[in-house]
């Protein structure tokens, strides 16, 4: 149809927590401002208001594998209806700090959880919506638990144990490795600088 606002695009940064993801996404933010691109900077689980809530439960409180699930997936559809979906319909970038690739990596890698049951709730929550592109920040394990423990108090996900990430991490992995199209996966361990001109090189080819 004629003038139809163009789809924004959706960008997603994923890691295990303490890979340095977060330092990285508002700069990210920055430069597609400063290419004239309307950019909305969000988080997962969060958001919304409703979601926000429900990630400080997520965060604080003890509960099974099933609730955790759950309320995951209660937080993101909230998030999507209120926030994204209406963000990238109006022509603007959403650049979210997690997404479903995390839900496969946490709940589904290092907690165990069922995949199908992963499968499910993502088409039911999401139907066919993928970002288009995530950026992975890759991190070993250990590194990462040494970055944490100069970093705020920890959360319910943050005090796991170390098999705890590296199943996360490998989960992360396998993610990447079944969509390279998607994924752009980033060595974590390299300096800043380094990881910035990496992504400013791939955002200029979106």
């Amino acid at each position: 149809m004629t003038g139809q606002r163009a789809r924004g695009r959706f960008l997603t940064f994923e890691g295990i927590d303490g890979a340095g993801k977060s330092t990285h996404i508002d700069a990210c933010v920055e430069r597609l401002r400063a290419r004239g691109i309307d950019a909305l900077r969000t988080r997962e689980p969060g958001g919304s208001p409703l979601a926000e809530r429900l990630r400080e439960l997520l965060l604080a409180e003890p509960m099974s594998l099933e609730t955790e699930l759950l309320l995951v997936f209660a937080a993101r559809r909230d998030h999507l209806e209120t926030v994204i979906e209406p963000a990238l319909a109006a022509g603007r970038w959403v650049v979210c700090d997690r997404f479903t690739d995390s839900t496969w990596a946490y709940q589904g890698g290092g907690r165990g959880g069922p995949t199908q049951r992963i499968a499910w709730l993502e088409l039911w929550v999401q139907g066919s919506l993928q970002p288009d592109r995530s950026y992975l920040f890759d991190l070993p394990a250990d590194e990462a638990a040494r970055r944490r423990a100069s970093a705020r108090a920890a959360d319910r996900f943050e005090r796991e144990d170390i098999a705890f990430f590296e199943r996360v991490r490998a989960a992360y992995l396998a993610r990447a490795a079944a969509d390279p199209r998607r994924f752009v996966v980033v060595d974590a361990a390299m300096p800043i600088g380094d990881v910035a001109k990496l992504l400013e090189e791939d955002l200029t080819s979106l």
